[in-house]
């Protein structure tokens, strides 16, 4: 007796980010007030060692128009170079019960920017030989238009020598691409700021990695 080919379920269309991912998500900025404890783009509390700083940006489409519906998660070691979390297993790296290590935001409505208040994390030793990697955040965006989620990486401008030695930064060609990973520093009224634009698209367009 012939057995009937089983059924093939078919692939399901692929939809970009809508509305209800800040209702869902951060619906404090939708304008819901739905979770007892809602995630906030402030990763330290008053305890937490490490320098202080501020890291903003815009996120553009590829027409170089303002995308005022981003949401941006982002994930970091604490100052000492270690990640909150059970697989980092870095010796004579202390964890900071203060700092958490992960955020999220959405860009402004309005004017389109997003802002994660944090410390400087420190440098992570990398997968293959240990070798160190330069002081970086990790982001994954979202918004309209994108179907997958976008991951890529923020390095610090004023680190330039551990950024020269980067396993991840130098996979990326000199110039234009690698510089689009690269955040600039300013003082604010003392507070540090460090500056990362975000283009989806288009000539300036960000490095995006493939995890």
């Amino acid at each position: 007796m012939v057995q009937p080919l089983p059924t093939r379920l078919q692939e399901t269309p692929s939809q970009t980010a809508g509305p209800y991912v800040h209702i869902g998500l951060i619906p404090h900025q939708a304008g819901f007030d739905i979770f007892e404890t809602n995630f906030t783009n402030v990763l330290a509390g008053p305890e937490t060692k490490g320098e202080r700083i501020r890291i903003e940006g815009r996120v553009f489409d590829g027409a170089g128009s303002l995308v005022r519906d981003a949401f941006i998660e982002i994930w970091q070691a604490n100052a000492a170079g270690r990640y909150n979390h059970p697989a980092d297993r870095q010796e004579g790296k202390p964890l900071d019960g203060t700092f958490r290590g992960w955020g999220r935001t959405g860009s402004d409505f309005d004017t389109g920017l997003w802002f994660f208040e944090t410390v400087k994390p420190g440098p992570v030793e990398g997968r293959k030989g240990h070798r160190p990697m330069a002081p970086h955040i990790n982001l994954w965006i979202a918004a309209r238009g994108i179907n997958i989620g976008l991951q890529t990486r923020l390095y610090f401008a004023d680190e330039a020598e551990a950024n020269a030695d980067d396993p991840v930064l130098n996979l990326v060609e000199r110039g234009p691409l690698r510089d689009s990973l690269l955040a600039r520093r300013e003082e604010r009224d003392g507070t540090v700021v460090y500056v990362f634009d975000i283009y989806l698209q288009g000539p300036n367009e960000t490095v995006f990695f493939d995890v």
